[in-house]
């Protein structure tokens, strides 16, 4: 017997770890999404996993990820509801739920078209927007001539410092999962100091492109030169729109435009940090 609109509004909300990792890409499997197990791996250990049980014992009705930043921000990422119970109120009742457990923690995420209308009710406002860009890099356009070599450990300070500096907030513990995370990390460097850094790391048949920190458009450019030259697969990274030269460099050099998401926040007029030296998150679930 379906399960009314009434009985889905009811249904409790729990935590989510990283046993649940094959239920999490079980759903994303179900809405047509990629299972990306590897993400979900650092997602449910780095960040808080909500989920919605489906009370036939069929695995998850819904589920979301937050990661916190401290009190000054916190993302949410990879809002799934099985498509059997799509457009039933079951999105609206996670976010509510996530929403109460937030506080007066500011919140931000990346919104597909369809799902940016349930954001929007709920106080998000779109502050922004991101191109995803995807495939083989061909390294036709020129590569500023910036030095880049592998991150060691002893980079690591100086490596959160500039994210510090430059998102605008302490990702630590987030950043210092990477080197076991990605498959590539790079550091850009002149005279002595780190200004910027990048990791590709594998999801399915790509490898992301993310975060990209650097000081200016030429160091981001050299940075994923750099990371393209050490794999064969296609890549992916998601860039902000306002990134208009990094975005047609990309191009150029083989990554084609897949969608467009839009930024948004709740509770702040946006985001912290730099934005012009802030190129591409880790993954957009994690903001």
């Amino acid at each position: 017997m379906p399960i009314s609109p009434t009985d889905l509004a009811r249904l409790p909300v729990r935590r989510l770890g990283p046993t649940d990792l094959l239920a999490c890409a079980d759903l994303s499997e179900n809405r047509g999404w990629l299972r990306e197990e590897h993400k979900w791996g650092l997602l449910l250990t780095a960040g808080t996993g909500y989920g919605i049980d489906d009370p036939d014992g069929d695995g998850l009705l819904a589920c979301c990820v937050v990661t916190s930043y401290g009190p000054g921000l916190a993302a949410i990422g990879m809002v799934l509801v099985a498509q059997r119970h799509a457009r039933r109120g079951v999105g609206r009742r996670l976010m509510e739920h996530v929403l109460a457990e937030a506080g007066e923690t500011p919140l931000t995420l990346y919104a597909t078209a369809n799902g940016q209308p349930l954001y929007a009710g709920l106080g998000f406002t779109e502050i922004g927007r991101s191109a995803m860009l995807k495939g083989h890099f061909s390294a036709d356009a020129v590569t500023p001539p910036i030095p880049v070599r592998p991150a060691t450990a002893d980079d690591l300070q100086e490596v959160l410092r500039l994210d510090r500096e430059i998102f605008g907030l302490d990702r630590t513990p987030l950043l210092t999962r990477l080197p076991a995370f990605a498959d590539h990390l790079r550091v850009a460097v002149e005279d002595g100091t780190i200004t910027g850094f990048a990791a590709a790391w594998p999801n399915m048949d790509t490898h992301v492109v993310g975060p990209l920190i650097a000081r200016d458009t030429a160091t981001a450019q050299a940075l994923v030169a750099s990371l393209a030259e050490a794999t064969e697969r296609p890549l992916r990274t998601d860039v902000d729109v306002r990134h208009t030269e990094l975005v047609s460099w990309l191009t150029e050099n083989g990554l084609a435009p897949v969608v467009t998401n839009a930024v948004m926040i709740r509770s702040l007029p946006d985001l912290p940090g730099d934005a012009t030296r802030r190129f591409a998150p880790l993954t957009v679930a994690a903001g």
